[in-house]
């Protein structure tokens, strides 16, 4: 890029981002004219490269997944506006120490694979594909510079003589002044920001600690590698972000999004499994809606980039959820079809992750990861296919506490030896595959037939939890049981078991019944609890839709009811709490009814799972799809409560009419048979009407949080909105 002479360029062109000629082979151009830093000082301090070596820039790290650096690293011209969402071209950053070892390079070189640029300075936020667990973040300062203070400032462009050297350099800045959001400085002693130093801390110390108060951005570039030797100046401006602190604490605190197509906008994925395709009714498809009004899509097995092919009953997309799992930013579909025949094993099963692109979902180079017994690798290959496996039944999908993708998936119908559907789960992650089963190494439980172990799935990024909810307790056949595990893999490279959780234990309320179905519903989200530095722990919600209620003397039988539990970063568990509808006169919103199945669904979210856990942010909803309304049998209902505190302190009754959801209740509409919080809404899906083919409500917090005053509902339905006018359960999941 050109040198910068005129005060006018200055202020209103990029700092040079260091784009390198092709036949370069080195680092790309970075760093300051000053000195190189001692080795591991500032070793917040990044290195970015786009492309292969296309530019260079500097970054520095305010959180273990997100950097800071300058806006125009990405921009395709200076002054060109940045969008949201993954980058244009593949990005690789390393982050610190200054000398930049082969050894260190391995644990923390990431792909950068979202942008969340500011419209009012030269100034973006970057996400990492997996968190820099080796290095600290940098605290930002909490003043703004002042005119004639000194401010240290690092990066790894050019230096006075190397155009791409490896080490981290130094410099001072003296202030001059500051606005709102720019700075103007002079490079003290000769040192001057050069090509490649853009997004480069600028920091204050103050008793041997490092506050971040700008980015580099722009310079006159005097005495740097390739600057012309008349060019002496030394001035700059630089980017404040002192006053940016809670910007950067809300982007990296807010729970992600699915994003199919990766443009930094909400998408949705709705399945309709009992959809037709090509005249085969009970095939199944997923619509995807992407946000931002830029259309929609069906994926289905008769597309050519989809496995297997559409058939009768496949019910394809059965069970859904989502995860980055090749980690380029844009979310992934993992779908389950437990119903595929597999040669002349009916109901055999199989599982697929099917890639978001820029393009949209199936529109990248990379298609799908397919699991299916009998093929692939490890457990995937070790195992064989057979009627009635139902592999896929049951799908977990998410990123581990240190950034590891990774999917579960049950086979709850799998013989274990001669043990006819004792159940079996998968564990996917870093191209392989383990099967864990209730024989396992430390597995709670005893493989017995009809169990169903893997029938149900719930994991977070710290733990796991697996549903058998037909296990017989003791002689009570299908009280239900839930094996709880963490992620970190034991000698058999399996996730570590340490738990089991029944209601025979003394620690858990009520007694194992049989029917009880104890696991028939799970859910689980991290927690971090007052004075812990990050959210290592979680809570687990166990939904029992068959526990039988006594209330006011008269048994409700299959009332249901649903329990909570804390599990700690150790390993252990405690009870929280009971939740059911309880009586007329208590303070849970409802009455327990028989048949009503209060517990059959659930759903949870951490709305903050960076900050301490409070009542707010832990949401939680029960669905009771067999609720009466009136005199409307199996109308069905939703109860959201707060995962903390009585459960009556902050709940909502909900039921179709109410919250925004169209109405008026009728029978059969089994409201609360789908939900599924986000960040910002609980996805209510009417699989059973009463629109024709089902529809999907999205409600804003508001609507289902106690006191919340209801907003405008967003409806997804087949015939509207370039969804296909055709279906036959759409709403059934939601992601």
């Amino acid at each position: 890029m050109s040198r910068i002479r005129p005060r006018a360029a200055l202020t209103g062109a990029l700092l040079a981002a260091g784009v390198v000629s092709g036949v370069l082979t080195g680092a790309p151009a970075q760093a300051v004219s000053g000195s190189s830093a001692v080795p591991t000082t500032y070793s917040f301090t990044a290195q970015i490269t786009v492309g292969d070596h296309d530019r260079g820039c500097s970054a520095v790290l305010v959180d273990p997944e997100w950097l800071l650096t300058a806006a125009g690293c990405f921009a395709d011209s200076a002054g060109a506006p940045v969008p949201a969402g993954a980058p244009k071209t593949r990005t690789s950053v390393v982050v610190g120490p200054s000398e930049l070892s082969q050894s260190f390079l391995m644990d923390t070189r990431r792909q950068i694979v979202e942008l969340v640029p500011r419209a009012d300075r030269d100034v973006v936020l970057a996400r990492m594909s997996r968190p820099v667990t080796k290095v600290a973040p940098i605290a930002l300062a909490t003043s703004a510079p002042a005119p004639g203070e000194e401010l240290k400032f690092a990066g790894y462009g050019r230096t006075a003589s190397e155009w791409a050297p490896l080490d981290l350099h130094t410099g001072t800045y003296t202030v001059g002044s500051a606005d709102a959001t720019t700075a103007a400085v002079t490079g003290k002693a000769g040192t001057a920001a050069c090509a490649g130093d853009a997004g480069g801390p600028v920091f204050r110390e103050t008793g041997g600690k490092s506050t971040l108060v700008a980015l580099s951005s722009r310079s006159y570039q005097g005495g740097c590698f390739g600057t012309d030797p008349a060019e002496t100046r030394t001035d700059g401006l630089v980017s404040r972000v002192d006053d940016l602190a809670g910007w950067v604490s809300a982007t990296a605190g807010t729970p992600r999004i699915t994003d199919f197509n990766c443009d930094g906008v909400e998408d949705i994925a709705i399945a309709d499994p009992k959809a037709s395709v090509g005249g085969n009714d009970g095939a199944g498809a997923v619509r995807i809606v992407y946000g931002g009004g830029k259309g929609t899509t069906s994926v289905n097995q008769d597309l050519d980039w989809v496995p297997g092919g559409a058939e009768a009953n496949d019910w394809f997309g059965e069970a859904i959820d989502t995860v980055d799992y090749n980690e380029d930013g844009c979310t992934d579909l993992v779908v389950g079809t437990p119903s595929e025949d597999l040669d002349k094993a009916t109901d055999a099963g199989m599982v697929d992750v099917l890639y978001g692109a820029p393009d949209g979902i199936g529109t990248g180079s990379l298609k799908n990861t397919h699991f299916e017994q009998g093929s692939g690798t490890a457990a995937m290959a070790g195992s064989t296919p057979e009627t009635g496996d139902r592999l896929g039944q049951a799908v977990a999908a998410g990123t581990t506490a240190a950034g590891e993708p990774f999917v579960v998936f049950g086979a709850p119908g799998e013989a274990i030896g001669s043990v006819a559907k004792a159940g079996m789960a998968f564990y996917a992650h870093d191209n392989t595959t383990v099967g864990i089963t209730q024989d396992s190494t430390g597995v709670p439980g005893a493989v017995e037939a009809g169990d169903g172990f893997g029938a149900v799935i719930a994991a977070d990024a710290n733990n796991i939890a697996i549903g058998a909810p037909n296990e017989a307790i003791g002689d009570d056949a299908a009280a239900g049981n839930v094996a709880v595990f963490s992620h970190k893999l034991n000698s058999e490279k399996r996730p570590t078991p340490l738990f089991g959780l029944d209601q025979g234990l003394d620690t858990v309320s009520g007694g194992a019944e049989a029917g009880d179905q104890f696991g028939k519903a799970l859910a689980l989200v991290p927690y971090r609890p007052s004075g812990a530095a990050a959210a290592t722990d979680s809570i687990l919600v166990v939904g029992s839709p068959g526990e039988d209620l006594d209330i006011d003397g008269v048994n409700k039988t299959d009332a249901g009811n649903a329990i909570s539990f804390r599990v700690t970063a150790a390993g252990s568990f405690s009870q929280l709490n009971e939740y059911d509808s309880g009586t007329a006169t208590d303070d849970v919103a409802g009455t327990a009814e028989a048949g009503d199945r209060f517990g059959q669904t659930l759903a949870a979210v951490n709305t903050a799972p960076r900050a301490v856990s409070s009542a707010a942010t832990m949401k939680f909803a029960v669905g009771a799809p067999g609720e009466a309304v009136g005199t409307a049998a199996k109308a069905g209902a939703i109860t959201t409560f707060s995962l903390l505190g009585s459960p009556g302190a902050a709940d909502r009754w909900i039921e179709a009419g109410t919250s925004n959801i169209p109405g008026p209740a009728a029978a059969d509409q089994q409201l609360g048979s789908s939900i599924h919080y986000t960040g910002t809404k609980l996805y209510v899906g009417m699989p059973y009407g009463p629109t024709a083919y089902g529809a999907l409500h999205a409600l804003p917090m508001a609507n289902v949080t106690a006191g919340g005053t209801n907003a405008a509902v967003t409806t997804y339905q087949p015939g509207q909105g370039g969804i296909p006018a055709s279906g036959g359960r759409f709403g059934y999941s939601a992601r």
